[in-house]
């Protein structure tokens, strides 16, 4: 990222019910800007843009809802139902989510940047350019409580989305920088603190 812009990239990771958005919101008060891949996800296949026009000639448009949105229920099951579709529509959007991050990354000018990226490590070979990776981590065990908790589904299923991402030792073997979130959520108020201070401390990338 040297080079494209003054402001330090840092990638905001974590598994599924790890803790990642609390965390962004702490850094979010301490006045960093926080671009969300979600978002992005979003914002990329809104009506009008090139990512909505894509996914309808991949898939008709029948994938619309009366609004002309995406109709994001029915496309969720025909994507569950079919690997190969969903690879289709990840081909569209993944790569419009990655350069709406780098768009706003290189647009900061700010001392740093967060990216909340779920999917990272997953995706580790197209964000090279990020300066660190933050990771918000926690015990498995407290990830399916607070899953079931969250979503009120039931262990299988709690177990199940866990799997289906990458694994607590390979999110952890990306990350710069770690924060445990296995305790109260006022403890992320000090460790975000910590880190903005030691962010701020550090040499221009």
């Amino acid at each position: 990222m040297s080079g494209t812009s003054p402001a330090r990239v840092i990638a905001l990771t974590g598994g599924i019910a790890a803790g990642k958005s609390a965390v962004a919101r702490r850094f979010e008060a301490l006045g960093i800007p926080v671009h969300d891949a979600d978002v992005a996800a979003r914002e990329v296949i809104e009506p009008g843009t090139p990512g909505l026009a894509a996914v309808v000639d991949a898939f008709g448009a029948g994938v619309l809802d009366a609004s002309g949105r995406l109709d994001r229920p029915a496309m969720r099951q025909r994507v569950f139902a079919d690997p190969s579709a969903r690879r289709t529509l990840e081909a569209i959007i993944h790569p419009r989510v990655r350069q709406w991050l780098l768009d706003r990354a290189r647009a900061g000018r700010g001392p740093y940047c967060l990216l909340a990226i779920p999917l990272l490590a997953e995706n580790i070979e197209h964000y090279r350019w990020v300066d660190r990776v933050l990771l918000v981590d926690a015990p498995e065990p407290l990830q399916v409580a607070r899953l079931m908790a969250r979503d009120g589904i039931d262990e299988t299923l709690a177990r199940r989305m866990l799997a289906q991402q990458a694994s607590r030792a390979e999110r952890l073997a990306l990350a710069d920088d770690v924060i445990v979130n296995d305790g109260d959520e006022s403890a992320l108020d000090a460790a975000a603190a910590a880190l903005h201070r030691r962010y701020l401390s550090l040499p221009n990338p």
